[in-house]
């Protein structure tokens, strides 16, 4: 049996799961079914295009906020939280202490990029 190994993890963005999928899609002939329900359940967000997502990941890593890691800015840039309560709920799920000061400049620019695509 074989046994894959690890070699580096990274965390990537629905809008990247996207690329990648549309990228099997065109050198497979048919979906496998794991793939077609990722595909179904990213197609229930909406999303950024790629530049605005890449600029909204590069404005948040601005802020230089402690201890806010990488997989923390692409779970905001994915989930977008338009409100102080939805990104505490979001984070919530990590070991993770924030000031209500910077939560309030993450929600700020997350509402800039809201306000772009209504």
């Amino acid at each position: 049996m074989v046994n894959p190994e690890i070699l580096s993890e990274h965390p990537v963005t629905m809008v990247e799961v996207k690329e990648e999928i549309e990228k099997i899609k065109q050198r497979d002939k048919e979906l496998n079914f794991r793939v077609g329900k990722t595909e179904e359940y990213l197609n229930h967000f909406k999303t950024l295009c790629k530049k605005e997502e890449e600029e909204l990941i590069k404005k948040t890593e601005k802020l230089d906020i402690p201890r806010l890691k990488d997989i923390h800015i692409k779970k905001i840039a994915d989930l977008m939280p338009r409100n102080v309560d939805d990104l505490k709920i979001i984070l919530q799920g990590y070991t993770l202490t924030i000031s209500n000061e910077n939560i309030k400049k993450i929600v700020d620019i997350v509402n800039e990029f809201t306000e772009k695509n209504k």
